[in-house]
């Protein structure tokens, strides 16, 4: 427990710390915000930081600092470490200056924002890859609560009844404006998240288990696979999450002063990675007295196993079911506002206003038509959900990357070059365990192990090799200019 005690203390620490550090670099003043310059009813819409905040850490939690943590929880303490660095330094700097770049340029969205400092060819890529991972999250966000509300109600209401339930809630979520449906449940759907993750701390206390100690090794490591890049795929949302990245301009549109970032953006981040250090700590107590392996069934015990098992024993029947509310309410509503982001992508794009109800039309059908497409393929066998998950999960780290490195060019550019690397070692990190993943993982080329350092190397290489040529070429294009 001493790990863990100190895990969740260094997290505390980093909001305040590194965190206020970050907030000076960026430099927050009192220009006016979009959402009071832009306001148009339906998505730039002023709204009070409380509940931006609690909008925002909905929106990014999903099922990643749950399911993602348990998970993760079967690689020993190393996942511990993961959680604690990977917030501070990666995941909330990340959310952070996505959220600030976007109220710096209009509230754009996540691929104007790359394209701006990465080039149009990036931002083409970049706009596709993320209209891709919005849907794959709204696929994927809708089977697994759907089942846990299956289970909650009575027969005829089944899996497929509350596909149905929930993606109608999609469709209004995305096309309504941001206050009417989104700012008034969230923050209920949060409170019902919080509730459960603070339940599960305490009952960690009162319940004391041995854990394993990070200086005793890593402790018993279930999963097969290795560490690097696996765990670091794994546990995405818990620590760093290219999904993030599209959901700030979301909330930028909707702050009212620079000065809120902090605790909107780095803290929604912080929150989200004490909940990842929650339930990866209760998944390894269970792992302890269960393994993972259910005994009865023979099958390996998925996330949704396991954090229904932890709520309904730790938190009693009442304390149970709001526990999984709490779990059903977290994909759900990253789900619904992967499909709005989606087509505020679309629309800076195109170049299509949205105050009519008539053009959110045009750019929701198609979308609404791929999302139901891909979730009937995850639907169609046990397989096509893995395979889908596998990828949205890559996915979602990889354009991290893209946000890193495009965050790492705006602070080598804005007067800031002293303090790029805040960004620079996440964004090598990141493309190290990026380009590694898709060549050894099995729904990737399905090389040996042994090939990953080697791939992450020459991938980190090739990366630091562009942005040292990027520099030159630009100090040479200002020294040129000086001279003219």
């Amino acid at each position: 427990m001493i790990t863990f005690v100190l895990c969740l203390l260094a997290l505390i620490a980093g909001y305040f710390l590194y965190g206020r550090f970050v907030e000076r670099i960026f430099g927050p003043d009192d220009r006016k915000t979009p959402a009071l310059t832009q306001t148009d009813g339906v998505d730039y819409i002023p709204l009070p930081t409380w509940k931006i905040f609690m909008i925002q850490f909905l929106n990014i939690a999903g099922l990643g600092p749950i399911f993602g943590a348990i998970m993760g929880a079967q690689f020993g303490t190393a996942s511990y470490l993961w959680i604690v660095l990977g917030t501070i330094f990666a995941g909330a700097v990340h959310d952070f200056f996505s959220g600030t770049l976007s109220i710096r340029h209009s509230g754009e969205s996540l691929p104007e924002i790359i394209g701006r400092y990465l080039g149009n060819h990036t931002k083409t890529v970049a706009c596709l890859f993320t209209m891709v991972l919005m849907i794959l999250v709204g696929a994927v966000f809708v089977s697994g609560p759907a089942e846990l509300l299956a289970g909650m109600t009575p027969d005829y209401m089944d899996a497929f009844f509350w596909i149905v339930v929930i993606f109608i809630y999609y469709v209004l979520a995305t096309l309504l404006p941001i206050d009417k449906i989104i700012g008034k449940i969230y923050p209920l759907f949060a409170a019902a998240l919080l509730f459960m993750a603070v339940g599960i701390l305490v009952m960690l206390f009162v319940k004391h288990p041995d854990l394993p100690e990070m200086w005793n090794g890593f402790g018993v490591k279930y999963e097969k696979n290795p560490i690097f890049p696996m765990m670091f795929i794994s546990i995405a949302c818990g620590a760093i999450s290219g999904f993030h990245a599209t959901q700030s301009p979301l909330m930028a549109r909707c702050m009212t002063k620079e000065k809120h970032c902090r605790p909107v953006f780095y803290g929604a981040m912080i929150t989200e990675g004490i909940v990842a250090l929650i339930w990866a700590a209760a998944a390894t107590c269970f792992f302890q007295e269960n393994g993972i392996v259910d005994q009865l069934t023979g099958r390996a015990y998925s996330g949704a196993m396991v954090a229904t098992q932890i709520s309904k024993d730790w938190l009693g029947a009442v304390g149970g079911v709001l526990a999984i509310l709490g779990i059903v309410a977290a994909p759900i509503t990253s789900g619904d506002t992967a499909l709005r982001s989606a087509r505020l992508i679309a629309a800076d794009f195109l170049h299509i206003e949205q105050r009519s109800i008539k053009k959110r039309l045009l750019i929701c059908v198609p979308i609404f038509l791929l999302t139901i497409g891909v979730l009937i393929y995850s639907l169609s066998d046990a397989e096509g959900f893995k395979i889908i998950w596998r990828y949205f999960a890559w996915c979602n780290q990889t354009l991290s990357v893209f946000t890193l490195w495009a965050i790492t060019v705006y602070l080598a550019t804005e007067k800031r070059g002293a303090y790029y690397w805040v960004t620079f070692i996440p964004a090598c990190f990141m493309t190290a365990v990026c380009c590694s993943y898709i060549f050894v993982a099995p729904e990737g080329f399905g090389l040996p192990g042994q090939y990953a350092w080697a791939v992450a190397l020459a991938g980190v290489l090739i990366s630091v090799g562009w942005f040292v040529v990027w520099q030159v070429r630009t100090k040479r294009q200002a020294v040129n200019k000086l001279k003219q």
